[in-house]
C-alpha cells in the first residue's frame, strides 16, 4: 500500500518523497555515516532555495514531512530552531548558489568512494562498464582544507561549474554527486560506489587493468547518459519495496 498521499497540503511532496526513500536506501547500502552527511534538492528555478536533512538525524528515520527548506542566501538560515548542520549549509549552500545545474546533491563517506578519494591518483579508470559511466565525467578535487565550512563548500563548489561534471571525488574527504532529480542523482550515487568497489577489488589483486580506450569508454558513458527511464524505475522499485514494507518514509 502506497503512503505517498499523507501530507497533500505540504509543498513539493514527491520530491521530499522521493529525498526521503534516498536516505532510506542510503543506510541499507551502508553508505552513511552515523549522524553526519547531507542531500540536498533545489525547488526554486535559480537552486538558491533547497530541501535537505536535519541537522543530525539518522537517515534511518528521516521522513518525507522531516526535510527542512533552506535559503542558500540567508544567513540568518543557522539562527532558526531547524537550522542545517554548519558543514551542510557550507558545502550544500555554496554548491546551490553557484551550480545552477545541481539542482539535487548528494554527499556521502561511503567506503570505496572514499578509499578512492585517499589514493594519490582519485582519478577512476575506465576498466568495465560502471566506471565507464564516469569517463571524462568526474573531477577529483586535490586541496582538501578541513571540514566543509563556508569557504571549503565555496571552494568545493567551483570544481563542479562544468555541468559535464557530475561527480566530485573530494580528496581525503568522499564524494559529491549532482544531478538533475532525486532519481537522477541517487541512481549516480549507487552506480558510482559500485564502480569505485569494482576499482578498489581490481587494484587489490596486483594484477595488471584491463582499462578501456578512450573512444570506447567514451562511447560507452554518453550510452549509458541515453538509456531510457533506468534512474526513474530504479527509484520506482525502491520506493515499491519501501511501501510493501510499511515504511513511514512517505509520511
Amino acid at each position: 500500500m502506497t503512503v505517498t498521499n499523507l501530507k497533500p497540503n505540504m509543498e513539493h511532496w514527491q520530491e521530499r518523497v522521493d529525498l526521503a526513500a534516498a536516505f532510506r536506501w542510503t543506510v541499507r547500502l551502508d553508505m552513511h555515516e552515523a549522524v553526519a552527511n547531507h542531500f540536498s534538492l533545489a525547488i526554486n528555478e535559480d537552486g538558491t532555495r533547497f530541501l535537505m536533512n536535519p541537522n543530525q538525524m539518522h537517515f534511518t528515520r528521516i521522513r518525507a514531512s522531516d526535510l527542512i527548506e533552506v535559503d542558500a542566501n540567508d544567513p540568518a538560515t543557522l539562527e532558526g530552531p531547524d537550522a542545517p548542520d554548519p558543514t551542510a549549509w557550507g558545502l550544500h549552500g555554496g554548491l546551490h548558489r553557484h551550480c545552477r545545474h545541481a539542482r539535487c546533491a548528494m554527499h556521502v563517506h561511503s567506503i570505496h568512494a572514499t578509499v578512492l578519494a585517499s589514493l594519490a591518483d582519485s582519478r577512476l579508470p575506465p576498466i568495465d562498464q560502471n566506471c565507464a559511466t564516469f569517463y571524462n565525467r568526474h573531477v577529483v578535487d586535490e586541496g582538501y582544507g578541513g571540514l566543509a565550512f563556508e569557504d571549503e563548500g565555496e571552494r568545493c563548489a567551483r570544481l563542479l561549474s562544468d555541468p559535464k561534471h557530475k561527480v566530485l571525488i573530494m580528496g581525503n574527504h568522499g564524494v559529491m554527486v549532482i544531478g538533475d532529480t532525486v532519481a537522477d542523482t541517487f541512481n549516480r550515487l549507487y552506480y558510482f560506489e559500485r564502480a569505485a568497489e569494482t576499482y578498489i577489488r581490481a587494484l587489490q589483486t596486483g594484477r595488471p587493468l584491463r582499462v578501456l580506450s578512450d573512444a570506447v569508454a567514451e562511447k560507452t558513458a554518453r550510452e549509458l547518459e541515453d538509456y531510457p527511464d533506468q534512474a526513474e524505475r530504479h527509484m520506482a522499485e525502491l520506493k515499491a519495496i519501501l511501501d510493501s514494507e510499511g515504511s513511514d518514509y512517505a509520511c
